[in-house]
């Protein structure tokens, strides 16, 4: 790696520059090209998601004061707060979500390796949301209720390296059970969700489908049982019945037999009942399947925490969707560094250092690897390291 190079050219040199310029003609993003194209627009935000920037005024500042780095850096426009506020505005916030589609693809195979915290050699996805709050009076157009503004962020999320594979951003009055129907089911993979999601019709899809589902089931679900099944409970498992869906309207809409595994987890004491159309795996595999629901909401957690997605550099909903879509892409991207550089810290760290280091000339390699976080303090065993707070 040339030494001369600053570490965020040398990180921006993973990103497909052919499959971006794709994205940019499809939608048009150049066409009106003044001085400031897609790629700067993107370069900008890129750099303002992995420092932190709070404004399009302090991202101004700091660009800058580097403005003798920044053509070495791929920056050719000038950047200026109203340059970059009239590109957020004005360029289709679809070109960076296929963009963003783009890097999914790269980062997918590259985890495909990575242990499951279950015994599973399927695909696991496990799928919710999360909603984003708005001030009505500045976001109108994402009205939530009455008095308050929201998007949602659907999320499909592989648990094999923990890259969302699908993501859907919303007004906040979407319901989530609506997402089942945007989903492109695959063959023989394991979906995770919580009882938010139970529709039997939209269910049923995933039996047609050859594919596997594991939901928890809500209270007012009437089932008959149809046979009991030998349990242990010392492993928590409490009962293991195949079923059949009670109500005319229920049965109507998902005819096939179910599967109701109950569960005591004795950490929270709760009692938990899941409904899965698999009848082959352990009914404890079940649960601890469910278990793993929990990484998308890590996941949520972090983006949050440590990504420019809860404030806005705009305030059109064009302005907002480029702005997750970019940070979902610079979270990704960085989980591709993370692979190919065979680095063992965690996202968060790799995301602290990078913060500090974007305009230093040197290796990215040496500035990440001298970053004192050696294996002992950074190896989980699984894909939890992405998660290490």
């Amino acid at each position: 790696m040339n030494a001369g190079r600053t570490v965020f050219s040398q990180l921006i040199d993973h990103l497909p520059s052919y499959e971006f310029q794709k994205c940019v003609e499809r939608y048009g993003g150049d066409a009106h090209y003044r001085g400031f194209s897609c790629r700067d627009q993107y370069l900008a935000m890129a750099f303002a998601q992995l420092t932190y920037r709070e404004s399009l005024r302090d991202i101004e500042a700091c660009l800058g004061s580097m403005r003798d780095k920044l053509y070495h850096m791929g920056f050719r426009g000038r950047v200026t707060r109203s340059t970059l506020g009239d590109a957020n505005e004005a360029h289709d916030w679809r070109i960076f979500a296929d963009f963003a589609q783009v890097l999914i693809a790269i980062a997918r195979p590259l985890y495909a390796d990575d242990p499951l915290g279950v015994d599973l050699v399927q695909s696991l996805y496990a799928l919710d949301s999360t909603t984003i709050d708005l001030c009505l009076s500045v976001f109108p157009w994402a009205r939530f209720r009455k008095h308050k503004g929201a998007v949602k962020l659907h999320t499909l999320l592989d648990l094999r390296g923990n890259i969302p594979t699908f993501i859907r951003i919303t007004d906040g009055k979407v319901h989530d059970v609506n997402i089942l129907d945007e989903l492109l089911i695959e063959a023989g993979a394991f979906y995770v969700m919580d009882r938010g999601y139970i529709d039997f019709e939209r269910l049923h899809a995933f039996t047609l489908s050859l594919a596997f589902f594991v939901v928890r089931t809500k209270s007012n679900v009437l089932l008959q049982r149809r046979y009991s099944h030998p349990v242990n409970k010392d492993t928590g498992v409490r009962s293991d019945q195949t079923v059949v869906l009670a109500s005319f309207a229920s049965a109507s809409a998902y005819p096939d037999a179910l599967r109701r595994v109950c569960y005591f987890d004795a950490v929270t004491g709760k009692r938990l009942v899941f409904l899965t159309n698999n009848f082959t795996l352990p009914a404890l595999t079940i649960a601890q399947i469910y278990k793993q629901r929990w990484q998308v909401e890590l996941f949520f957690r972090w983006i949050k925490m440590h990504l420019r997605i809860k404030a806005f550099y705009g305030t059109s909903e064009n302005a907002v969707k480029t702005q997750i879509w970019i940070a979902v892409s610079v979270y990704v991207l960085v989980a591709i560094e993370r692979k190919r550089l065979g680095l063992e810290a965690s996202l968060y760290q790799i995301l602290q250092i990078l913060s500090l280091t974007l305009f230093e000339k040197t290796p990215i390699l040496q500035a990440l690897q001298t970053s004192g976080c050696y294996k002992d303090s950074c190896d989980i065993g699984n894909q939890l390291i992405l998660f290490d707070l």
